[in-house]
This record gives structure tokens, C-alpha cells and sequence, in this order.
């Protein structure tokens, strides 16, 4: 079973409607016991990341986990999912998990060049995602395809390697991380057609390592 982690943030049905599209059994939960018999956790968003990590902080769900991913559960962030594994966001100058090193900051809608109009902000829409290394989680997604993104504020990691895809917003920006048995987007899957499925079909028979996914499904 795949755990959807509830910690009052939006967008959580539609994770769950794209499961059971793709034939996953999930639960919308904040039980630590049911998070803590979950196969796999997905951790989405849609929110500000100080509310965000308040919920997080006051239902203990940041606690569980980070127990979680030290016991070697996959587990999958997507948009403020992905901001607070962070050290800090500059929105709302919130102090955020600190699983990854590194800072999230606001996009500038100056685009540093005099011949471009300002950066719309929110970065909203379709845009391309550039897979830099191979990861059994974006695995099969054809060159040059595009997700749907909602967001104004960007993640920075402070360690390359975790940079696992990069699009460009008048900055070029890591779109995809990933770290041992984590791995996040700050595009949605969900919204992002034939290949947003790809990807959560991966991360569904995903063993948590940099192993190939598995041919059957196993959650």
C-alpha cells in the first residue's frame, strides 16, 4: 500500500485518482501506523511551506518521516513535497526539514536580459525537464518531454549530485532531486499526462536503490 501523506496540503486526491488509474492501492493518511506499514510514501503539495511545515511539525508527520526514509521506504515528493526536504524557503522565511542540504528561493521576474518581458510568476504550465543522469524512477521518459508546473519559488541543493533534472525559468533550475531511496519533482506527475504516469508507475515498482525498477508491479 502507498501512503499519500495528509498534512492539510492541496492536490492529495489527484495523486490518488492517478494511482488508481494506474491499478495502486493507496490511503490519503496521516495515521503514523498506517504511514508506518506503507510499502511506499508519496509526500505532495500545493501551499505555502510555512503552513506546510507547521501542519507537518504539529500532526508529527515529520518525524515519521524522517524515520521513514532512514528505514529505506521509497518515498516520492512532488512540488511543496520537494521544497520543504530542504533547509530553508524563503517564503515565508520558514525553516523547512533539512533532509537535503540547500535553500528554496523566490524567482526574480527580472529576466537579466533587456530583450525579454518579466518572468510571469508563478511559473505556471507546461514546460521541458532535462534529465541530467539515468534513474530507475525516470526511467523511459523521452527526451524533451514537458510536465506541468505551479510554483514561484524554486529549490537551490547546495550538492550537485542530487540534481537529478533541470528545467529553465529565467534560471535554470533542479526539477527533479533524488537521494538514495527519496527521490522528488517539483513538476506534478499527476497533471503531467503520458509521461507524468510513467513516473509514478516507476516509483511504484521502485525498490528504494539505483537498480532498475522491477517488471511487475509491487505495491
Amino acid at each position: 500500500m502507498i501512503a499519500i501523506l495528509d498534512y492539510r496540503a492541496g492536490n492529495l486526491t489527484s495523486v490518488q485518482r492517478a494511482l488508481t488509474f494506474l491499478g495502486h492501492s493507496s490511503s490519503i493518511t496521516d495515521s503514523h501506523g498506517e504511514i508506518e506499514k506503507a510499502d511506499r510514501i508519496i509526500f505532495p503539495g500545493v501551499g505555502a511551506a510555512g503552513k506546510s511545515m507547521e501542519n507537518l511539525r504539529r500532526l508529527g508527520l515529520d518525524t515519521v518521516l524522517k524515520e521513514r526514509l532512514k528505514g529505506g521506504v521509497p518515498v516520492l515528493g512532488i512540488c511543496v513535497g520537494l521544497q520543504v526536504l530542504f533547509q530553508h524557503s524563503e517564503e515565508n522565511d520558514t525553516p523547512c526539514l533539512g533532509i537535503l542540504p540547500g535553500r528554496v528561493r523566490l524567482f526574480s521576474p527580472d529576466p537579466g536580459d533587456d530583450r525579454n518581458a518579466p518572468l510571469k510568476i508563478p511559473h505556471m504550465g507546461w514546460n521541458r525537464v532535462t534529465f541530467s543522469r539515468p534513474h530507475p524512477v525516470f526511467e523511459g521518459i523521452p527526451e524533451g518531454s514537458e510536465f506541468y508546473f505551479v510554483h514561484s519559488y524554486y529549490p537551490e541543493p547546495e550538492n550537485p549530485a542530487h540534481i537529478q533534472g533541470t528545467t529553465d525559468y529565467g534560471v535554470t533550475f533542479a526539477s527533479a532531486v533524488a537521494h538514495k531511496n527519496l527521490v522528488a519533482a517539483q513538476f506534478h506527475p499527476e497533471k503531467s499526462g503520458p509521461s507524468g504516469l510513467q513516473i509514478l508507475t516507476n516509483f511504484c515498482r521502485w525498490n528504494g536503490t539505483d537498480s532498475a525498477p522491477c517488471k511487475e508491479p509491487t505495491c
